[in-house]
């Protein structure tokens, strides 16, 4: 891969992520290429911008994340596109969405200048309602009433079939989110590769298993007002019974790999 353009990101108020930004900069600026990164970052020769949003006009060959998964996350949702991410964890807790730690970094840039790497695609999903779409999400998309004194009534509808059931909410993960919230409430571990939804109710009044579903729209329902968490870092509403859509988001996230392995995910859990 040639590293013409590159952009840095760092955790949002970690010191030891931005040092380590400022020290992947100084890396990539002295095999020529062009870097960009992110206010507060500054390093001599890299061009600091502002706000992830100004990367979308760039035409990227990479992007390197240097923080947890929730920098990955952010990363991933703010640019919408497919340029690739090389994730690394400094600062972050398991780190379950990182390919390398800090200290690889030097032989990692060697690796994907030989083209000794492989692209790993995930699905993302995407929700609508009322006419706006929102933020992709890579890892889930959670609905939850906004009055906590009632249990709502929620409709799940998916090709023809109909789930109506009371419950406090719902999510609805992709297999990379699959090791997120959709698992502490007991949904299945996919891996990560597969092209299905996983359908998990939250509290449901009479016990309903998560349901596996082909990634193709999904429309919700609920008899209260709602809110809507794209990863857990976005938050938009929808009103009483207003239709929630949810489906496939056009374009992939994409990882840059260096190594093959089985569940990814299964081993950053301790399993």
């Amino acid at each position: 891969m040639k590293l013409q353009k590159v952009a840095i990101v760092s955790k949002v108020g970690s010191k030891d992520s931005e040092q380590a930004a400022q020290d992947v900069a100084k890396k990539l600026l002295a095999k020529k290429s062009k870097v960009f990164t992110i206010s507060p970052i500054v390093v001599e020769g890299a061009k600091q911008i502002e706000t992830l949003e100004e990367l979308k006009k760039e035409k990227l060959d990479l992007v390197v994340t240097l923080g947890g998964d929730g920098t990955t996350l952010r990363v991933f949702r703010s640019l919408e596109n497919e340029v690739p991410i090389l994730t690394i964890n400094v600062g972050g807790n398991r780190g379950i969405l990182a390919e390398i730690k800090i200290d690889e970094i030097d032989e990692a840039i060697d690796q994907i200048q030989k083209n000794n790497f492989f692209l790993d695609k995930r699905t993302r999903v995407i929700a609508s309602c009322g006419g706006k779409e929102f933020p992709p999400a890579l890892n889930e998309i959670y609905i939850t009433r906004t009055n906590l004194t009632k249990t709502a009534e929620i409709k799940i509808k998916f090709q023809n079939d109909i789930v109506k059931q009371k419950m406090d909410g719902l999510i609805i993960a992709t297999p990379s989110g699959s090791t997120g919230h959709s698992f502490s409430l007991g949904g299945p571990i996919l891996h990560e590769s597969l092209d299905i939804l996983i359908i998990t109710p939250v509290a449901p009044v009479y016990r309903l298993a998560s349901l596996i579903v082909p990634d193709e729209k999904i429309e919700i329902t609920c008899s209260h007002d709602c809110n809507i968490a794209m990863d857990a870092q976005v938050v938009k509403s929808a009103g009483y019974e207003e239709t929630i859509t949810i489906k496939k988001y056009k374009k992939p996230a994409v990882f840059v790999r260096l190594k093959k392995r089985g569940l990814r995910q299964m081993s950053k859990l301790g399993f």
